[in-house]
């Protein structure tokens, strides 16, 4: 397929603005970048997209997120005072949700969010998953739900203790299956090139000593690095000092979790030792503004972490997969909580969207991601935004931030694979989707009740 007449914004090292640019995709790839009158000459016979002078852009990365938590969306809590702290608001909605779900709510609520994603441009999304009462096979119905619709996904199921040893062991289980899987039997078609995984764990307050050293063992041999909350709240770090004597980054490197190929989600309590602990180990950090705001829980140091060399990343933690507003929300907070407007710059919410969300999913797929250049992924989305002031690639951050949403998006591409044009499904019957959603969400609420 080659894409033409398009204002191409390549982000990646080069990070140039071509204008009536071409993108030539050769199976799963981008073989070419150039001006369309180059592109078509050398590419006489190809299959046309026109961009119609729209932007071109490599699709969003999200670095954690939780597709089980779609069937939140409305719902009303029990009688009684609302939750007033983080422990509270997981014992009185997520852990109710979590353990309400079948295998096929845990399909429908991956499927609704991937149709979020496609409609906002979104193409490789890190998921962390929890079903207590439905952890054998879960990572499969999101495999399949991922595969349906066409998008790039990374996927671990969270183990925890607290659904006793037979959960917890359950949880190991179904990671080291499913990483096996992913490992072995790419060719097939739910396990195709498109779907990674890693080892999910909760959260330190949620994980004892023994279980740690039993997901420890389970990893021996395996190609994959862990997904994990890191001191989310300020309760993460009063479980580990009272029961430990380590701060939470501190145990978890002790135990072994912290690594290059590790996500540290969160990590908003984190001090100056833990964040030494996170650069030395080479640890990614996934920052979610819109969740942390949401839940009251503080602003990461993500401008601190980020001096240190700490590769901090952009997640939404199961919010909308409009990453546009999560990079908005990003900009705007950080000055919010410092009091200055100086701090974090478009172009720093932009780095950690797109290079430092790349540099994580990299380790899963082992290629570019997150730009326009040969060789890389072809995820590519086109918007049409038309920008009544110059554009370059020196202020695309500021247009980003002030000027483009989801809304704009009209195509997007994931692996060479055309998934929306002119903002019409093509792979997946969103009208369906909503409406077996819909009736799984009615069968949750249920049973969170009783």
């Amino acid at each position: 397929m080659l894409i033409t007449n398009g204002t191409l914004v390549t982000l990646g090292a080069e990070n140039r603005v071509i204008e009536n640019g071409a993108v030539y995709v050769e199976g799963d790839r981008i073989a070419a970048i150039g001006t369309t009158k180059s592109l078509i000459s050398k590419y006489p016979i190809s299959e046309r997209l026109d961009a119609r002078g729209q932007i071109v852009m490599p699709g969003h990365i999200v670095a954690h997120t939780h597709f089980y938590g779609a069937f939140a969306r409305g719902m009303r809590l029990p009688p009684g005072p609302p939750p007033k702290n983080f422990p509270e608001i997981l014992q009185q909605l997520w852990w109710k949700i979590d353990r309400a779900l079948t295998l096929d709510d845990c399909k429908y609520s991956a499927l609704v969010c991937l149709v979020d994603a496609i409609r906002n441009g979104t193409t490789t999304l890190i998921d962390h998953h929890a079903s207590p009462n439905a952890i054998d096979g879960s990572l499969d119905a999101i495999a399949e739900a991922v595969d349906e619709a066409g998008l790039r996904a990374c996927l671990c199921y969270e183990v925890t203790d607290r659904n006793g040893p037979a959960g917890a062991k359950a949880g190991i289980r179904e990671n080291v299956r499913f990483i096996k899987k992913t490992a072995g039997e790419r060719g097939s078609r739910v396990v195709g090139e498109r779907i990674r995984a890693s080892f999910g764990v909760h959260a330190s307050f949620t994980v004892s000593d023994k279980t740690l050293d039993q997901c420890r063992d389970a990893m021996a041999g395996l190609d994959a690095g862990y997904h994990i909350h890191v001191a989310e709240d300020i309760s993460d770090e009063d479980d580990s000092l009272q029961k430990y004597r380590l701060r939470v980054g501190e145990r978890l490197e002790e135990c072994g979790v912290f690594g290059p190929r590790t996500i540290a989600g969160h990590c908003v309590h984190v001090d100056a030792g833990e964040i030494e602990v996170l650069r030395r180990t080479k640890t990614n950090v996934a920052h979610n503004p819109r969740s942390n705001m949401n839940n009251a829980v503080g602003v990461a140091d993500v401008l601190g972490m980020m001096r240190r060399g700490v590769n901090v990343g952009l997640g939404n933690d199961g919010f909308t997969n409009n990453q546009f507003a999560e990079m908005k929300t990003a900009y705007l907070l950080h000055k919010s909580h410092r009091r200055d407007p100086r701090v974090m710059g478009a172009d720093q919410v932009l780095q950690m969207a797109y290079a430092n969300n790349a540099k994580i999913a990299r380790a899963f797929w082992k290629r570019p991601l997150g730009e326009l250049s040969v060789g890389a992924a072809a995820d590519i989305i086109l918007l049409d935004y038309a920008p009544f002031t110059p554009l370059s690639a020196g202020n695309f951050p500021w247009h980003l931030i002030f000027g483009m949403d989801g809304t704009h998006v009209t195509h997007t591409i994931c692996a060479g694979k055309l998934l929306m044009k002119d903002r019409n499904l093509l792979e997946l019957d969103e009208e369906m989707i909503a409406r077996h959603a819909k009736e799984r969400a009615v069968a949750v609420w249920k049973r969170v009740k009783q």
